[in-house]
């Protein structure tokens, strides 16, 4: 092959940012965008309808590999372009089961990797029994279409979940929802991967996150005080879950740290995603990179920090008319440590509108870094 060609589905600030290392590695990158002006403009961008055959089809024409900034192509899309020959990384097989949380839960089970107690909830009565035998609470979501804590509740009876439960509510989310136990937790953790058609794979240290209703709002990386044991399990569930379900390019296992040590896990992305955007400054190898190399069945590039910490403080958009770009200079000029990404999205309050990452020695002195120039983007 004298040309790498690689077609990103979804114009959001994923396949954005996989602009600048496609650039470097000499890689073609097109974008099969949502609508015009979308994030990843900066690509050579065409728009259409990723859930209509034809139009996904005629773009896979013009590349190499079709890949993903989200995860919501119909699978019955990718399944006839692969029956036509396209390379579709990561494969529909795998996409299926960040399709549908139901079906994760079950194959995650049946590879014996450790999650909460869960249960398909059909009616009102199967999600008060689950409530009952998990100490009065439960974690409810829809199996399809969540993300960024949509589609999740806290219900402590069916009676909070009544629309969810009614036949029209049902209906929308393929019949079934999904109870989880409420875990007793310490942290929320994230364990970022890569694996390649051929089975190369590579982890990048254990970060931990926090979330601000239900979104990111910051990431350290590495984990702090992660015992070794705990580094090494991480790692371990990540190539787990890549390999039991097939997963290629990068992987997300989001995870909780149990009272009591245990790592159980919560979502998966099959995608680069918000807990690694630290690697950018923060790794050698960045995950939008590795994610190019990835499904192009490339050599993985090296995972290893490029200096003691990164801290990555998320851009929450603050209302309806700050974009943060009147702050932008003042920010810059403030905090000249500072690595400050904007997405060329249009104000709105909430909104993941771009990231500060510091990377330093000291992991103290990074956060107090990136969260004040956060403050002076916002505006405050």
């Amino acid at each position: 092959m004298t040309e790498f060609r690689v077609g990103v589905i979804g114009g959001g600030q994923l396949a954005r940012m996989m602009t600048p290392p496609a650039i470097n590695l000499g890689i073609t990158l097109k974008v099969l965008a949502e609508a015009d002006g979308s994030s990843a403009a900066l690509a050579t961008a065409v728009v259409g309808d990723y859930t209509q055959l034809e139009v996904v089809a005629d773009f896979a024409k013009t590349v190499d590999v079709i890949t993903f900034d989200h995860e919501h192509v119909p699978l019955a899309v990718l399944q006839a372009l692969e029956a036509a020959g396209v390379s579709v990384q990561p494969p529909s097989k795998a996409l299926a089961f960040a399709q549908n949380k139901l079906h994760m839960r079950e194959r995650l089970g049946a590879l014996g990797l450790p999650m909460p107690d869960w249960a398909e909830i059909h009616d009102a009565d199967s999600l008060d029994a689950f409530i009952e035998a998990h100490g009065g609470v439960a974690i409810l979501k829809t199996p399809i279409g969540g993300y960024d804590g949509k589609g999740v509740r806290v219900v402590s009876s069916a009676a909070d979940a009544a629309d969810w439960l009614s036949a029209e509510g049902l209906a929308k989310v393929g019949g079934h929802l999904l109870a989880e136990e409420k875990v007793d937790f310490t942290r929320e953790l994230a364990q970022l991967s890569a694996r390649t058609p051929s089975g190369e794979f590579r982890a990048w240290p254990l970060v931990q996150t926090t979330q601000a209703n239900g979104v990111c709002a910051e990431v350290l990386a590495p984990a702090p005080n992660a015992s070794e044991a705990t580094l090494e399990q991480a790692a371990e569930i990540a190539r787990g879950v890549a390999e039991g379900l097939g997963v290629t390019g990068v992987l997300a296992v989001e995870m909780f740290e149990t009272t009591d040590g245990r790592l159980l896990i919560n979502e998966l992305a099959m995608r680069p995603h918000n807990s690694g955007h630290f690697s950018i400054e923060g790794s050698v190898t960045s995950q939008f990179e590795q994610h190019l190399r990835a499904v192009l069945d490339l050599p993985l590039g090296s995972t290893l920090p490029t200096d003691a910490h990164a801290v990555m403080v998320n851009l929450l958009g603050v209302d309806e008319t700050n974009d943060f770009l009147p702050h932008y200079a003042a920010a810059l000029k403030a905090h000249p440590e500072a690595k400050v990404h904007t997405y060329g999205k249009g104000a709105r309050a909430g909104r993941k509108m771009g990231h500060v990452t510091v990377v330093a020695g000291n992991a103290e002195w990074a956060l107090a870094e990136a969260r004040a120039t956060a403050k002076i983007l916002r505006g405050e």
